[in-house]
């Protein structure tokens, strides 16, 4: 089961990366206003600020063309600085990026607006996927928000996506209290590598992280996950007992161990790691998954079916588990079943394959 590599960040950099005090001194700033904006009608700007922060970015946007149709060129900063954040708010950072990087270096350094408008356009970039021109935007809203996590968490997955281990784990080490040279801040860069599927800088992190620490919980269970996708069976063995003799109530690590052991054949070995997951944990359901295919080489088909209905009881939406019991009941000659059972699985596509 391979990890999806959506950041999720949009909504809780929303409420996080801009504080209340910096808010309110905008609110403050547009009652009166800046000689680059005086010419602005500052009651239809603190207008346009309100529906933002009421959560109504789109009627925002709509006041906004009316003053953009009646500004001159000295009046469109502040337009422009205000349609990419209610864009931004509307989860359109395409747009929010459009609005704001022909203007945000026009705003003075340290100001209310350029903060502003760096750190949204620094967001927006990011989750466009821009992230070596979100770099220095983050960079420098994090220089006067250093205690911002959301920030903190975008430009850390931006160092990794921009191959900068070490700032990676210096952001990263920030949000989570821990020395950045510590094994524990090299354990937590690389989860989150992995999490981006960048799993090449996880490697190398992994083991720093255990030559500081060689019982660091987490650790080898890691390692051996990325050998385990690398094909890499042996190795992926080896690196989970590792895991297990440390933690041995690890019950994912019990999971990807019987994983390995089903990809080498290894039938019975599989089953008595599997039963050992489920038994700390019976509501996860790929180890029953695992169970069932095990089960079906060995040639039980009962126990495989009970194995897979569990499976899809705790996950009805898995495509592998309606997969797999539609060709044991095939195999069975239960034809009906294993239609309907085929049908959900192709219905299932594109969501998790067996």
């Amino acid at each position: 089961m391979r990890r999806a590599a959506r950041t999720g960040l949009l909504a809780a950099a929303l409420t996080g990366a801009f504080t209340a005090a910096h808010r309110e001194s905008i609110a403050a700033a547009q009652e009166g206003p800046t000689p680059a904006a005086q010419t602005e009608s500052p009651a239809a700007l603190a207008e346009v600020r309100r529906l933002i922060n009421a959560g109504a970015p789109g009627q925002a946007l709509a006041a906004l063309q009316t003053l953009a149709g009646e500004a001159d060129a000295a009046r469109r900063p502040q337009i422009a600085l205000l349609s990419g954040v209610a864009h931004y708010h509307a989860e359109d950072p395409s747009s929010a990026v459009d609005a704001l990087l022909p203007v945000v270096d026009r705003f003075g350094a340290g100001s209310l607006e350029r903060r502003e408008a760096e750190q949204i356009l620094g967001l927006s970039l990011f989750l466009v996927g821009r992230f070596a021109e979100a770099v220095p935007r983050l960079e420098a809203t994090r220089r006067w928000a250093p205690e911002n996590l959301e920030l903190a968490h975008a430009l850390g997955q931006a160092y990794i996506r921009t191959q900068q281990p070490d700032d990676a784990r210096e952001a990263l080490a920030s949000i989570y209290g821990v020395d950045r040279e510590s094994a524990a801040a090299h354990l937590l860069t690389a989860q989150t590598m992995i999490r981006l599927e960048m799993d090449s800088l996880a490697e190398p992190e992994l083991r720093r992280a255990l030559a500081k620490d060689g019982r660091l919980p987490h650790a080898n269970f890691l390692l051996g996950q990325v050998a385990l996708f690398r094909g890499r069976l042996d190795e992926a063995i080896a690196l989970t007992e590792r895991e297990l003799a440390v933690n041995p109530g690890h019950a994912t690590a019990l999971s990807q161990l019987g994983d390995a052991y089903v990809r080498q054949g290894k039938w019975d070995e599989a089953i008595a790691a599997l039963q050992k997951s489920l038994w700390l944990n019976p509501y996860y359901s790929a180890p029953y998954i695992l169970m069932g295919r095990a089960y079906m080489k060995k040639g039980e088909p009962a126990t495989a079916e009970g194995m897979l209905r569990r499976a899809i009881g705790h996950d009805p939406n898995n495509r592998a588990a309606h997969y797999l019991l539609a060709q044991l009941l095939q195999q069975g000659g239960r034809e009906e079943e294993a239609r309907r059972e085929f049908a959900i699985a192709d219905g299932l596509r594109g969501t998790r394959g067996p």
